[in-house]
């Protein structure tokens, strides 16, 4: 089976979009699929458009994960090991709505109404393509209301000062006042609010701000952080140490900031 694998330029708009959509919500897919490669596949497109996943090879370790920690939506074969992905969907039915979306080779017209007609939400058949999934599984989240549209979003910035990301504007404001961010900075910036406490190195930072990451160095993540905390300065000294630095990790963004924490990188 050959899938595909995303171009980068590809990688960057669809991540990009998403930030301004929803900007900070992050769905958890669950996969119960027994072939390691077509899971590898899945976890790989699905986290690189900023699902957060977990996989399970058999039947009864998906029931055990989706009883610990409900997910968003779950990705189901019915091939597997322990029994049929149908027999797991009427026991996922009995306790939860969660959305669910079949895989499987087998491709007749019975399975696929099968499928819908015990609760399924949707059904893909193999050989598939990586991007068909991820967009099925977008369309059941917003089918079921889980895209819930976030145009704002905010984060403390140590006494008093805060971050409003404006998704329609496209504009980040700091106590009110906008930020006058190059488009770079922005897109740093906003990874950055969309995770806070999260420490980002500056290779992740180049691949989700920068569209073609190959052609600048880390260094210049450095340069940016520098100017970013230069503007946030201008309009409240205490917003500028917001971003901090982990001394050879990266930077994050601090909800909550002690004196002398953060600095220039």
């Amino acid at each position: 089976m050959v899938f595909r694998p995303f171009r980068p330029s590809e990688i960057f708009r669809i991540q990009f979009r998403e930030f301004l959509r929803y900007p900070c919500r992050v769905f958890e897919i669950l996969i119960i699929e027994d072939e390691p490669a077509i899971a590898d596949t899945l976890v790989y497109a699905l986290e690189t458009e900023r699902f957060r996943v977990r996989h399970a090879l058999t039947g009864r370790d998906g029931m055990a994960m989706l009883a610990e920690n409900p997910p968003d939506c779950v990705i189901l074969d019915i091939g597997l090991p322990d029994g049929s992905g149908f027999d797991f969907c009427r026991e996922i039915r009995f306790a939860s709505s969660v959305p669910i979306l079949f895989l499987t080779a087998r491709d007749s017209e019975i399975d696929r109404v099968l499928g819908l007609e015990i609760g399924g939400d949707d059904y893909v058949t193999k050989p598939f393509s990586p991007r068909e999934v991820v967009a099925r599984v977008r369309a059941i989240l917003r089918r079921a209301g889980n895209h819930d549209d976030a145009p704002e979003s905010a984060a403390p910035a140590g006494a008093g000062a805060a971050l409003h990301h404006d998704a329609a504007a496209m504009r980040i404001s700091c106590n009110g006042t906008p930020l006058d961010l190059t488009a770079h900075e922005y897109k740093l910036l906003l990874v950055l609010l969309c995770s806070p406490g999260r420490v980002f190195t500056r290779d992740q930072l180049l691949e989700q701000a920068w569209e073609d990451p190959g052609a600048v160095t880390d260094r210049t993540v450095d340069a940016h952080i520098k100017s970013i905390r230069a503007k946030l300065r201008a309009i409240d000294p205490v917003a500028a140490d917001f971003i901090r630095t982990r001394r050879g990790l990266g930077y994050l963004l601090s909800a909550s900031l002690k004196s002398g924490e953060g600095g220039d990188a």
